[in-house]
């Protein structure tokens, strides 16, 4: 196992041991094997796939899916907009607010001057804590994507923490995705919080940003918060993730010299960091009707988990030069019609990240760092960062 191997071991373990344990095991299960009180864990890419296109016999709203968790947080017209035809007629109306063009010009637009004051900092011999940085950035992006008010680092910080901590509610439905009452309580009541000024978004924004274009799809005021807590959540914690631990792979395997030389390997970078990060580690689906799937038979009610971060890394660890594999393609992002609606957006953010730290002229090391606890997403609550002297040797 390698240093960044190590790291990354050490990461998912602190944050949630569970988790690790279970991505562990599926290292051993096979493609496909069915877990008492768990459900089936798949960690093959190719089932993987089909289990996540698998729309006549798989679902995200039974038992096991997170359209579960999600209705009985938000209400049952989560069930309209998470699967079916309504779920398809609203992803090709907003597709167009995430394009790769799209996401280049928000991305550089919000994010810019952000960035900049990040180089600069590194620039000039200071610290630079990644894992705050990236919170800030993800919570400025997104409050700026619904037309939301808070451009500030601490508003950003405050947005980033109250989605944290609702999906952080979801951690302990492991072997469950019914929630208990109080759970549900205090879902909502963090809902309010995380939605307070969308009423006025929703009122006011222009159909560049996801309320307004809400508004004029004709979804209401109460489904238009709906989808903004989702996007809140789904889109600040995985992307967060991702950029601070891809800054921590770069360093770790030694690889910014190679990328200060050959700028056009950012997207190699870009890739290698979501494959092996794969903040999504676990993708589940309840089975709405008996097939199979390889050797399994599986049954309707039956519960699955796509153990993606165990299919994205079986190919090894971080590594620039690893070609595309046509097998795992972005199962990081999932597949199918329930792919990741914002994975433009989460690549922008993070090749803007990595060309912000390269713009010194001179590669990062880590100086600290610290694994965030009891998250839904593996993350690191603290990843500090400085430049190497302009006379120092570069790593090898």
């Amino acid at each position: 196992m390698t240093t960044a191997q190590r790291h990354e071991s050490w990461l998912l373990f602190r944050s949630r041991p569970a988790l690790w344990a279970l991505l562990r095991a599926g290292r051993w299960t096979g493609p496909v094997r069915h877990v008492p009180r768990v459900g089936w864990l798949v960690a093959d890419p190719v089932l993987a796939r089909r289990v996540l296109n698998d729309h006549a016999h798989t679902s995200v709203l039974g038992e096991g899916g997170v359209g579960h968790l999600w209705a009985q947080v938000l209400g049952d017209w989560v069930t309209e907009l998470f699967d079916g035809p309504g779920h398809a007629a609203m992803r090709a109306r907003v597709r167009d607010v995430f394009t790769e063009a799209s996401a280049r010009a928000h991305v550089d637009r919000v994010l810019a001057p952000r960035l900049a004051a990040a180089t600069a900092t590194l620039a000039a011999g200071g610290e630079l804590d990644v894992a705050d940085l990236a919170r800030v950035l993800t919570g400025r992006l997104v409050a700026d994507l619904l037309g939301l008010p808070g451009t500030t680092d601490e508003q950003a910080r405050a947005r980033f923490a109250t989605a944290e901590r609702l999906a952080a509610l979801a951690v302990g439905t492991g072997a469950s995705t019914h929630l208990a009452p109080a759970t549900v309580a205090t879902a909502r009541e963090l809902v309010a919080e995380l939605t307070a000024g969308v009423a006025d978004g929703w009122a006011h924004a222009g159909e560049d940003r996801l309320l307004g274009r809400c508004r004029a799809l004709g979804l209401g005021r109460r489904e238009t918060e709906g989808l903004a807590v989702l996007m809140a959540v789904a889109g600040t914690g995985t992307a967060a993730s991702a950029m601070a631990r891809t800054v921590a792979l770069v360093a770790d395997t030694g690889s910014a010299p190679r990328l200060l030389a050959a700028p056009d390997l950012v997207g190699d970078a870009v890739r290698e960091g979501l494959r092996v990060s794969t903040p999504a580690p676990v993708i589940g689906r309840h089975v709405t009707g008996d097939t199979a799937l390889g050797p399994a038979a599986l049954r309707a009610g039956d519960r699955l988990l796509v153990l993606t971060h165990t299919v994205d890394n079986a190919a090894g660890g971080f590594d620039l030069d690893r070609p595309y594999d046509p097998a795992t393609r972005q199962l990081w992002f999932g597949a199918g019609r329930h792919q990741c609606l914002g994975a433009a957006l989460a690549k922008a953010e993070l090749a803007a990240l990595l060309r912000a730290l390269l713009a010194t002229g001179r590669p990062w090391r880590v100086t600290g760092r610290r694994a965030a606890r009891g998250v839904l997403v593996p993350a690191y609550a603290q990843l500090r960062i400085t430049a190497a002297r302009r006379d120092a040797e570069p790593r090898s």
